[in-house]
């Protein structure tokens, strides 16, 4: 039986990353990036598609888990009849190659355990060729890759039970009393390269220790009842970033249901230009300024020079081609079918990030993250650009596959992008035609409010003529679009608090009235959730805002982890995890309740006064 989404927890060097089971399975594990082909994917399938169990022999053995504190190293405790250990899980950093570590260490007693390893290349479909080493190692290699491992404990190949199949199922019993502990150590290499020494494990551990707790120490988030859980947020989105390029990915997981048994199955392991904004100021507002422009650096290089060829997502590296396909050999998470790896998205038409863009490239100057105007000329290139395309529909935020429409949201970022061009010039000194990005701004904010706003519904809706509502809208007032004493503002919150909200979550839009091209059915969207406590708190709702994000923060599961989704029928998380996003709009929320900060004035990068200035 699959466990649920929150009995994971995620271990990374920031390069790829693991998820651990509650009940000691590595059942996901990417190497040697984040996007690449899976090596345990039990996750998505069955244990013959790989894992690495380590665990009590005792079923019935108690079992608790933390993260050493600042860090993403695991701590498991396991308790027993005749004893406890405790279970160490680390991917080391800043050591050359790729390793994860596992150390069980006695505490007291006497503790049984078992291990089980299954190696599975290229998302658990191929089946490598294993032996072992004059050191006791065990060696696994299929074409370009190969795993080493090593320990003192034997492990015995499993006969095959699939007939003259070749099987990679090893098996190991070992016990550990008071003071005693066994080490585990796995190692990817190029198939073709060198198998090199490994790191000493006590000492991996202990350097990685010092590395993250020392980044942890950077954090200026260190005031409010929230701050351990932004710094835990803080510490995921840190999980998920590409040391190498910069790269931040959406979440190290493909095709988590949205919906538990159903088709909303997505790659998620990629870099997504419209978290730009978010991301800079989460990181930029916790202290993070050097990962704010590795950050705004990949997307420099990830951007190109040519407009027209902009992509909506990019692999690690800033590749531009993540082709979707299927992976029929897999099962599913509790049989949610298809299995997913890639992307369709990417050829989309999102009209959005060129906002989001301009957006992250005025923040960035505004808050002082760089003084120069290398990018300007590109800023230029890509509003000339958008004002050829402006007036098109897109698939929008959501990424719909039901048809381009003329979403709402993708317009207002449209005028977000124009906004920033011209506060760019007013408060930089860029050379630019301000008349004429002023007077295209006003058009686009008139054009908008004369095709979007329903009076009957006292909303903004989803797209131009629709009576749909879309939870994007909470975005309008946090981007500057409306003033937050705009009476727009308050009646479009009020219609989504009406007919989006389920179980006092907010959904992106309604599954069963929206054309998405997709079977209706998902969970609620965390951000929009957060979106929401944002808007309360430019309302000078303040009661409803705390108690919406205590009862969001109280979703994550007991490690401070959050997924896309939550789901409040069944009451679990769904979707990808962990999910960067989820966690960025926590950090956002939590920053803003801590020292209340009005979310509008801060990313419209202007005062109240001027704000009303931008409307036509």
């Amino acid at each position: 039986m699959a466990l649920r989404i929150e009995d994971y927890a995620l271990i990374g060097d920031c390069e790829t990353a693991a998820l651990v089971g509650r009940d000691g399975s590595i059942d996901w594990l990417c190497w040697p990036r984040f996007d690449s082909g899976a090596c345990f994917a039990n996750l998505l399938g069955t244990p013959e598609n790989g894992r690495w169990l380590l665990a009590a022999a005792d079923k019935k053995a108690r079992v608790e888990r933390h993260y050493r504190s600042g860090t993403l190293i695991l701590e498991t405790f396991i308790e027993t009849d005749s004893g406890s250990a405790l279970v160490v899980d680390c991917m080391p950093l800043k050591i050359h190659g790729s390793h994860l570590i596992r150390t069980v260490r006695g505490l007291k007693g006497s503790v049984a355990f078992t291990t089980e390893w299954i190696v599975r290349f290229d998302y658990g479909s191929i089946i490598p060729w294993i032996e072992r080493k004059e050191d006791g190692s065990l060696q696994a290699v299929a074409g370009p890759d190969r795993v080493v491992l090593r320990t003192p404990i034997r492990l015995d190949r499993q006969e095959s039970q699939q007939g003259n199949r070749p099987d990679t199922a090893f098996t190991g019993h070992f016990s550990v009393t008071e003071g005693t502990s066994i080490d585990f150590t796995l190692s990817h290499y190029l198939s073709y390269a060198d198998v090199l020494q490994p790191p000493d494990p006590e000492k991996a551990v202990e350097q990685t220790e010092r590395a993250w707790t020392t980044w942890s120490a950077l954090s200026t988030c260190r005031e409010g009842r929230w701050a351990p859980s932004i710094e835990r947020s803080l510490l995921t989105l840190r999980g998920l970033i590409f040391q190498r390029s910069g790269a931040i990915i959406a979440a190290p997981t493909t095709s988590l249901p949205e919906s538990l048994g159903g088709s909303r199955n997505w790659d998620y392991r990629y870099c997504w230009l419209r978290d730009a904004t978010f991301t800079l100021l989460a990181l930029m507002n916790a202290g993070y300024a050097n990962e704010a422009l590795k950050w705004r650096a990949w997307l420099l290089r990830a951007l190109g020079a040519a407009p027209a060829q902009l992509r909506v997502l990019f692999g690690v590296g800033g590749e531009r081609h993540q082709t979707e396909r299927i992976l029929p050999w897999l099962e599913g998470y509790e049989g949610a079918k298809p299995v997913r790896i890639g992307n369709g998205a990417e050829t989309q038409l999102q009209l959005d990030i060129y906002g989001e863009l301009m957006d992250a490239f005025y923040q960035s100057r505004k808050h002082g993250l760089v003084q120069d105007d290398i990018d300007w000329p590109l800023q230029h290139a890509l509003l000339d650009h958008l004002e050829t395309i402006w007036q098109e529909p897109d698939d929008g935020l959501w990424e719909v596959r039901g048809g381009r429409q003329h979403f709402t949201y993708s317009k207002v970022m449209c005028w977000v992008a124009f906004d920033r061009a011209v506060k760019s010039i007013e408060q930089f000194g860029y050379d630019g035609p301000l008349d004429h990005w002023r007077g295209l701004r006003d058009r686009i904010h008139t054009e908008i409010c004369a095709k979007a706003y329903d009076p009957a519904l006292q909303a903004f809706t989803q797209s131009y003529g629709s009576r749909q509502l879309d939870a994007s809208a909470l975005l309008f007032g946090l981007v500057g679009f409306l003033a937050p004493d705009d009476p727009r503002l308050a009646s479009t919150v009020t219609a989504i608090e009406t007919h989006l909200m389920r179980d006092g979550f907010v959904l992106r839009y309604d599954s069963a009235e929206t054309a998405d091209g997709l079977p209706p059915g998902e969970g609620a969207f965390l951000a929009c959730s957060f979106w929401l406590v944002d808007n309360y708190l430019m309302l000078g709702r303040i009661d409803e805002a705390d108690a919406l994000f205590e009862r969001l923060a109280g979703l994550a599961n007991d490690l401070g982890l959050l997924a896309e989704e939550y789901d409040p029928a069944a009451q679990r998380l769904v979707g990808n995890f962990p999910q960067a996003f989820s966690h960025i709009a926590f950090i956002v929320s939590a920053t803003n309740l801590t020292h209340a900060i009005k979310p509008l004035l801060q990313r419209a990068g202007c005062d109240l006064a001027h704000l009303r200035q931008c409307r036509p």
